[in-house]
């Protein structure tokens, strides 16, 4: 499931051309996808910044939650149709990296 979490992060500005979203997206529930979301926060701010994932549990959170209540209704469909964030969704994904003090990712 991490692997597959992963695209969720705002990191994620483009999908590999072979990428499958998760079917499991098309019924997961919003408290689902923000767990989903602050856990490729947390795969992927581990990697960015040589830290443990748990060490980055209420970043990512904070992440998840703001990055969760900015998104509209679409924003959160599209999210569960193709596993990544569009580009509204994106620009709100970032916001709330720099609010929760985490490192942007290079795009």
């Amino acid at each position: 499931m991490s692997t597959s979490a992963t695209p969720a992060f705002a990191a994620a500005s483009s999908t590999p051309t072979m990428y499958e979203p998760d079917p499991a997206l098309k019924t997961a529930s919003v408290s689902e996808l923000r767990e989903r979301v602050n856990q490729a926060c947390a795969i992927t701010q581990a990697k960015l910044q040589g830290v443990t994932e748990i060490s980055l549990s209420r970043k990512c959170d904070c992440y998840a939650g703001r990055t969760m209540h900015a998104l509209s209704a679409d924003e959160v469909q599209v999210y569960r149709d193709t596993g990544v964030f569009d580009d509204s969704a994106r620009e709100k994904a970032l916001s709330a990296i720099d609010a929760c003090r985490l490192q942007r990712p290079q795009l």
